[in-house]
């Protein structure tokens, strides 16, 4: 499996990745409306995935942070798009998720939309981190935000989580065919990174993608 761009594969780039978060990441601000979103000129980097993917869980082990994100077993836990500034280089988007939440039918559509409209019109969005269960693959409402994106023009990368909770025979043939699927659009990083949380996998790879970004 090719699990990280070869250009950032290397020493200083993988450093890069390590000093930038290891910075203070401090929350900014809740968005519930496009008005509430910080202006502040910095690159801004999103993740973006179905509900109780990992996207809170995978921004603490980057940030080195247990609590910084809220985590919850509760799919659509998060309801809001929630700022996180990472040594005044990088703003981090946690997103809603999409799919299955435990929330009022109106509270899912108007965070939906937010989620639509913060993704197909913000100028400092440099990339979204797109976040697939590698449990699961690629469900229809992944394929549905990444043709937003491809549309939109907005680059993505997509990132496996939970890579430990199947075996490596597993993991493979998913990396393949999510590997395979991506091909087809345009705006998909060319490079899957496979990640896990809880045992740290693939950190090291999204960290120096990121940082190359980094304002």
């Amino acid at each position: 499996m090719q699990t990280s761009d070869p250009d950032l594969d290397n020493e200083q780039a993988i450093e890069a990745g390590r000093l930038l978060f290891a910075q203070a990441c401090t929350f900014i601000i809740g968005a519930v409306k496009m008005d509430d979103l910080p202006d502040t000129g910095m690159t801004e980097i999103a993740f973006a995935g179905r509900s109780n993917v990992g996207k809170s869980s995978l921004i603490n082990a980057l940030t080195n942070h247990k609590d910084l994100a809220r985590t919850s077993n509760t799919p659509g836990r998060t309801q809001q798009v929630n700022f996180f500034e990472l040594g005044n280089r990088l703003m981090i988007a946690d997103l809603p998720g999409y799919g299955y939440a435990r929330a009022p039918r109106e509270t899912v559509r108007q965070w939906t939309d937010l989620v639509g409209d913060y993704l197909q019109g913000r100028p400092q969005l440099r990339r979204a981190c797109l976040l697939i269960d590698a449990r699961h693959g690629i469900k229809e409402t992944d394929r549905e935000v990444m043709t937003m994106l491809d549309k939109s023009a907005v680059s993505f990368q997509a990132v496996l989580t939970k890579c430990d909770k199947i075996s490596l025979e597993e993991l493979e043939k998913r990396f393949a065919s999510v590997s395979d699927e991506l091909k087809t659009h345009v705006a998909a990083h060319p490079f899957l990174i496979p990640t896990s949380s809880a045992k740290g996998t693939g950190l090291q790879a999204l960290r120096a993608a990121l940082a190359a970004l980094a304002s």
